[in-house]
């Protein structure tokens, strides 16, 4: 059987920072096994398409989770990322908006 990602590395990304906004881009690479410069372009992806917001903490960034988008999904229309990371990751608290 051919091997498939379940999820993106984006949404992957997205659940990693709402774990735990401190992680340091390192750390999500490590998690997702992929580059740095990977997890680069995929924080600033989701920064820039509004689904996490960027804070400046001395030499650090840290990301919060816009939790009130909504999914760009048609199958998931007026889902809003908060719920759809509650579900993904039930063990963990979704972040806030």
């Amino acid at each position: 059987m051919a091997e498939f990602a379940f999820l993106t590395n984006h949404a992957q990304a997205l659940i990693c920072v709402a774990r735990d906004p401190e992680l340091r881009l390192r750390d999500i690479a490590q998690e997702l096994d992929i580059t740095e410069r990977a997890t680069h372009r995929i924080i600033s992806d989701l920064v820039d398409a509004g689904y996490l917001a960027r804070h400046r903490e001395g030499r650090r960034n840290s990301y919060e989770v816009q939790a009130d988008r909504i999914v760009p999904a048609p199958v998931l229309r007026d889902l809003q990322v908060g719920q759809l990371l509650g579900a993904l990751a039930a063990d963990k608290p979704a972040a806030t908006a």
